[in-house]
């Protein structure tokens, strides 16, 4: 075992759980005053429930056997998980690194539905989503299963982490129903500086994310986390622009959404792009998510309260497909359609296809059992109380208290 790649890993696993109170700031920065709580919680809460379900049954189900679509109970409780040997580094270590995607994972897709799901019902979709999704997921793309077999590749978590959570949020906003405001008031955010704190936070987790996802303290790292800054900064400049163009102004909060779309797109494929291809693709994300975000979504009528579909499943399906164009073999080994490689980039196809069908099939399937056994949302009334004195009685600014906003 080389000592430099566990601390690094260490160190990268620690950067990767901060992930997820930074989102809980981002998203409560966006929310209304009266739901800043609640919308933390819904973040907050899969630190708890993800740790514990990948201890019990996600690692094993996501990186032990052989089958195509899951993995066997043979590491439940981490039974036979080693926390001295492994490949390269401890088994348990590993074990440990992948943890931390499970929690920010199911973290992004409670952004969808701000504001008006009950706090019960989205912890249980999550406890089920876990096993049903992103267990298979990532068994799927990164424990040998089917997505690896057809050919593709996720460096950090496109189809694992980005497409099936924006999916996932997005089939729940639709189920659960829009806001009881929604078309009728703009919807402002309440706190910029909590927004601005997140997104900073995110851009510095994500270092570890996608370098940590070399496994490894060497030149892969390095490139990936030179990718990574280098896409987030090259799509935070592009919003800007379009905003300056669009609106008139760039804005702190458009400023911040460019960067986590940046850092979004390049995420599976920064071990295998060239440096200089992740200035094209985080230029060209922010104008994809924009459109989506400011035409498309108002168009169809979609209430992705928070964007999660908008930022991480439409830049998580544009990355995965940039990947598949720009992988280079001089870095990662696989050949996207720019050096040739056709194949590769039908399999991209081919997997972004399949993680919508599965995620957004099942995801229906789970909050359409819960929604037989339990109410999923808050009435009317209790939506114009608020969202944290109706789910947790508690008040982030009692001064407010009254103000609808």
């Amino acid at each position: 075992m080389d000592t430099g790649n566990i601390a690094f890993i260490l160190i990268c696993s620690g950067m990767v759980f901060l992930m997820t109170p930074a989102l809980a700031f981002f998203y409560g920065g966006l929310e209304r005053r009266k739901n800043i709580l609640n919308t933390m919680m819904m973040v907050i809460c899969t630190m708890g429930l993800a740790s514990v379900l990948w201890v019990a049954l996600g690692y094993t189900l996501s990186f032990s056997g052989t089958g195509s679509f899951i993995g066997n109970l043979d590491k439940v409780f981490f039974n036979h998980v080693s926390m001295s040997e492994g490949e390269g580094i401890p088994e348990g270590l590993f074990a440990a690194f992948q943890m931390m995607f499970a929690l920010i994972t199911t973290a992004i897709i409670t952004g969808s539905v701000v504001g008006r799901m009950r706090f019960s019902a989205i912890f249980l979709f999550i406890g089920f989503w876990l096993v049903f999704v992103y267990f298979p997921m990532a068994h799927m793309v990164w424990g040998g299963g089917f997505l690896d077999a057809i050919g593709s590749i996720d460096f950090a978590g496109g189809n694992v982490v980005h497409i099936s959570s924006g999916i996932s949020g997005l089939v729940l906003a639709i189920v659960v129903g829009k806001r009881r405001e929604f078309h009728q008031n703009e919807y402002r955010p309440h706190n910029i500086p909590f927004v601005v704190l997140g997104a900073g936070l995110l851009w510095f987790g994500w270092f570890g994310f996608n370098a940590g996802s070399a496994l490894a303290a060497d030149g892969l790292a390095i490139h990936a986390l030179m990718t990574t800054n280098t896409a987030a900064a090259s799509a935070m400049l592009s919003w800007m622009l379009i905003e300056k163009i669009v609106v008139g102004k760039p804005t702190i909060v458009g400023a911040c959404t460019g960067a986590v779309v940046g850092l979004v797109a390049i995420t599976p494929g920064a071990g295998f792009v060239s440096l200089w291809s992740s200035f094209i693709i985080g230029a060209l994300v922010s104008p994809f998510c924009y459109f989506f975000i400011s035409v498309i979504k108002h168009r169809l009528g979609l209430d992705d309260a928070l964007d999660a579909f908008g930022c991480h499943g439409v830049g998580g399906i544009f990355g995965g497909l940039m990947t598949g164009i720009f992988a280079d073999p001089a870095v990662g080994g696989h050949s996207g359609l720019l050096y040739g490689g056709v194949d590769l980039f039908i399999a991209q196809a081919e997997s972004i296809v399949f993680t919508i069908l599965f995620a957004g099939i099942l995801s229906f399937v789970i909050i359409t059992l819960i929604k037989w056994v339990m109410p999923i949302r808050v009435s009317q009334q209790e939506e114009a109380v608020g969202m944290d004195r109706i789910e947790h009685d508690e008040t982030a600014y009692p001064t407010f208290m009254g103000l609808d906003s």
